[in-house]
């Protein structure tokens, strides 16, 4: 009987023994296969974080994790000062990394936003360059002119076209910086822009075509532009 209980006992902790080893032996091998992805820390979220929550407002929404490198999205933020007082773009689900690419600057993400459509009008998103869009500074809410050049003739062919989103064309740098009144520091717009107007059928088979077939410029225009006046310039009137 004392031989058998020996014997049972010896087994158990031969057992026991063997899951220490085993589970040991699991343990650094994670370790150098998290060593061989090149692991990387990251903020990643712990709770839902809503569009437009500010950076500053994230450190108790998101904590630091290490990743495998493969797995680290672009622009992957490691501390929220990086994001400065910019603002999330998007609603982030959690277990998400926080990615740079998702936060914006307030006044981008205003624009973003738009407004809605008079109803009955079609919603055409027209690709310019900033330079073509006053610089960049078109906002949702604004009226512009249409401009067309079609081979060697431009007109001035729409007025008072409402605006109601604008995508890109915002300031590569200095986006987080001071506002100042002095006009020589305003920040310089640049890169492609997203304009989307308010347009009747037959006036966005006009833009459609423009874009297609020529270039198109944008102006600002107020209630009191006058239309008038504009004609069809050409090589022949052009300094007429």
């Amino acid at each position: 009987m004392n031989r058998r209980l020996v014997a049972v006992l010896a087994a158990v902790l031969l057992a026991l023994l063997g899951a220490v080893l085993l589970l040991r032996y699991v343990g650094a091998a994670d370790e150098r296969a998290m060593a061989d992805l090149q692991p990387v820390s990251v903020l990643v979220a712990i709770a839902p974080i809503a569009e437009g929550t500010p950076a500053s407002a994230l450190g108790e929404l998101v904590e630091e994790r290490e990743l495998p490198a493969a797995a680290v999205g672009p622009g992957s933020v490691t501390d929220l000062t990086e994001l400065g007082t910019m603002v999330a773009a998007t609603d982030l689900a959690t277990g998400e990394q926080l990615l740079s690419g998702r936060f914006a600057s307030l006044q981008s993400l205003q624009q973003f936003g738009g407004i809605p459509a008079p109803e009955g009008f079609h919603q055409v998103a027209v690709p310019l360059d900033s330079s073509r869009v006053v610089g960049g500074t078109v906002t949702p809410g604004d009226t512009v002119g249409v401009f067309a050049t079609i081979g060697e003739e431009t007109h001035l062919m729409l007025h008072k076209v409402l605006v109601l989103r604008v995508q890109g064309g915002l300031p590569s740098s200095g986006s987080n910086e001071e506002t100042s009144d002095d006009p020589a520091d305003a920040p310089v717009y640049e890169g492609s822009v997203l304009v989307t107007l308010a347009l009747t059928a037959p006036d966005a088979e006009k833009v459609v075509f423009a874009g297609e077939n020529g270039s198109i410029w944008l102006s600002l225009e107020d209630a009191e532009t006058p239309q008038d006046g504009t004609r069809i310039v050409n090589p022949g009137n052009v300094y007429r």
